[in-house]
């Protein structure tokens, strides 16, 4: 697949030269394919989603920008010049990123956190700080100032001296998105800020995406399994399916584009969700096997003599064969078949017990067998039939 190109015009004077460029990336973990010919486009200025079902390499494509795995195929680019990313040095090449976890210093308070970020900044060197030199308490107090400001921004200024593990995930959450923007990125990788928060918190958030364009300065890479909170944020959106870029385009485009409906639920499922829409469709293999389970509600099976003139006899009644049900109980019990040697008294038909040994003391399954009188029965013995 080629570049993935932008759905809207670009900010006036804005050169497609700008921004992040990632241009026929693949990635491979042994015989595993996780990214295969994946190109996308990050403008300054802009919010771009990557979605995709759980494994589809959206997380990939992140730790490619981060320097974290290394293409085997493909290109990089920041600003038109090729990107080489180290780990390291991404803060100084102008990209931060947040954590899918909150990736807090549990034993620092959350403003101590902030400015963890902001060194990047600092002015004063490692000596002046070791030595407790007043150019470095000088630069402390400005690192804070800024820190305590971000965490303003975000709304949780007043939590600033206190330790992550006291607060709410979603303030430490807030706290995770302070400490990337305090280094001052050009483009900001958001990976599932939603993660664990609740449908209030995630409107709040959503505000506070949409608005980092333009009170922070910064483009955003954003992958997420909110589709509410990627459809109202992102200028574009990128889908992956098995490490393939399957559809691009505005919200509204990849809304309604069939790919993506496939990709997320299954080509299969959507045909099984409207099976009656076209005639030609054969059943389902559940609809057969319900029939299957159900013979007696098929119009061809065989009924008694008593069934078809609704006298509503049963087989129980003298000459009335069975239905279905009593051939399986013929089968299920073969010596009952009508085969099976009777004795003499049998024959002459007074109902006297069995005088073959052989006869079962389930003779009635045969459709030929009446079952005789109750009063006949002897006494402790086996129940007997009379033909």
């Amino acid at each position: 697949m080629g570049e993935v190109t932008m759905g809207a015009p670009l900010p006036h004077g804005e050169s497609n030269d700008k921004g992040l460029t990632l241009d026929g990336i693949g990635v491979r973990f042994g015989g595993l394919t996780a990214l295969d010919d994946v190109s996308l486009r990050v403008p300054p200025g802009r919010i771009v989603g990557v979605i995709g079902p759980n494994g589809a390499g959206k997380t990939t494509v992140f730790n490619v920008v981060c320097g974290f795995v290394a293409p085997h195929t493909g290109t990089i680019a920041l600003d038109g010049e090729p990107l080489r990313p180290k780990p390291h040095r991404l803060v100084r090449r102008g990209i931060a990123r947040t954590l899918q976890g909150v990736g807090l210093f549990a034993g620092l308070t959350l403003a101590e956190n902030v400015m963890a970020g902001a060194t990047v900044t600092a002015r004063a060197g490692f000596l002046s700080s070791l030595l407790a030199l007043p150019r470095s308490t000088r630069e402390e107090t400005r690192l804070r100032d800024e820190a305590v400001r971000q965490l303003d921004a975000l709304g949780i200024g007043k939590h600033a001296d206190a330790l992550p593990a006291t607060l709410p995930y979603a303030i430490q959450k807030k706290a995770g998105l302070a400490r990337a923007l305090a280094a001052g990125p050009r483009l900001l990788l958001l990976d599932e800020p939603a993660g664990g928060l609740g449908a209030e918190e995630i409107e709040e958030l959503a505000v506070l995406i949409r608005e980092l364009p333009e009170t922070a300065g910064t483009a955003v890479l954003l992958v997420e399994h909110h589709m509410d909170l990627v459809m109202s944020v992102c200028d574009e959106i990128v889908v992956l399916d098995f490490g393939k870029v399957v559809a691009t385009g505005t919200p509204d485009q990849v809304r309604g584009d069939p790919a993506v409906a496939a990709a997320y639920l299954g080509t299969d499922a959507i045909t099984d969700a409207h099976p009656a829409a076209d005639p030609g469709v054969p059943r389902r293999p559940a609809a057969d096997a319900d029939v299957a389970a159900r013979p007696a509600a098929d119009a061809d099976v065989r009924r008694g003599p008593a069934e078809a003139d609704g006298t509503g006899g049963s087989a129980a009644d003298p000459g009335v064969p069975r239905g279905p049900a009593a051939d399986a109980d013929v089968a299920a019990h073969p010596a009952a078949d009508a085969d099976v040697r009777r004795g003499p008294e049998e024959a002459d038909g007074t109902g006297g017990p069995a005088a073959d040994a052989d006869v079962t003391a389930h003779p009635a399954a045969d459709p030929d067998v009446t079952r005789g009188p109750a009063s006949e029965l002897p006494p402790g013995g086996v129940g007997t039939v009379a033909r």
